[in-house]
């Protein structure tokens, strides 16, 4: 598993590339999760596969990052992602004026992406492969990790795409919680693993994404 030092290391060098509510349920099963140095935040197991999905310990998380169901005042057609960068909230737009928010994670100052896109291609357990001046700044980075528990994407990834063009940009899942609310990755979208799983399973490849880097609240 990567290690919290090494995921600043990353986090400096280049890109990756990248109100009424209503909680919503989140069901599992408690059993003993792996030790590690974040172990503290981990409460139960949800299955899945290849891997069970480690569920956090929500106390731990700002109640503002919860996911829950919001009023939407915003214009976007019912199945829309928005992600508003300043807030740290990603929206996934309802009918009725409603929308499920979620919280994020996102990059520094400088490693944003903006505007509109799409989901180009969506994967389960995505595979990581770091980028060449990632390895040239942290040698001891591997050059490809398979899916799985220690690896930086998560448990599920929406590749985002500009027309037929990759823009190594992605909502994705994460293995650092802690992260969630904070601007402190290469540029991509992150979510806890629960709620990457969550939006997964709600969009469709070709749902438009719209990303903002501030702007008025519409929730």
């Amino acid at each position: 598993m990567l290690t919290r030092r090494m995921f600043f290391a990353i986090a400096a060098v280049a890109p990756l590339v990248a109100c009424e509510t209503a909680k919503e349920t989140r069901q599992s099963r408690k059993v003993q999760v792996p030790a590690d140095e974040d172990a503290n935040w981990y409460v139960a197991m949800q299955p899945d596969s290849p891997h069970d999905i480690p569920l956090i310990d929500w106390s731990l998380v700002p109640e503002e990052y919860h996911r829950q169901t919001v009023t939407y005042t915003g214009s976007e057609r019912s199945g829309t992602i928005i992600v508003n960068v300043a807030e740290r909230h990603l929206y996934l737009v309802q009918d009725g004026g409603r929308a499920v928010r979620y919280g994020v994670g996102v990059g520094r100052d400088g490693y944003s992406l903006n505007g509109t896109v799409r989901v180009g291609r969506k994967a389960v357990w995505p595979g990581w492969s770091p980028t060449p001046t990632m390895v040239s700044a942290l040698p001891s980075l591997p050059r490809h990790l398979e899916g799985g528990l220690g690896n930086p994407l998560g448990a599920r990834a929406l590749y985002l795409y500009r027309g037929n063009q990759d823009t190594l940009f992605r909502i994705h899942g994460t293995n650092e919680p802690w992260s969630i609310g904070q601007a402190v990755s290469s540029g991509c979208i992150r979510m806890m693993n629960e709620d990457v799983l969550d939006l997964y399973n709600r969009v469709d490849v070709g749902t438009t994404v719209v990303v903002r880097q501030g702007g008025n609240r519409q929730a």
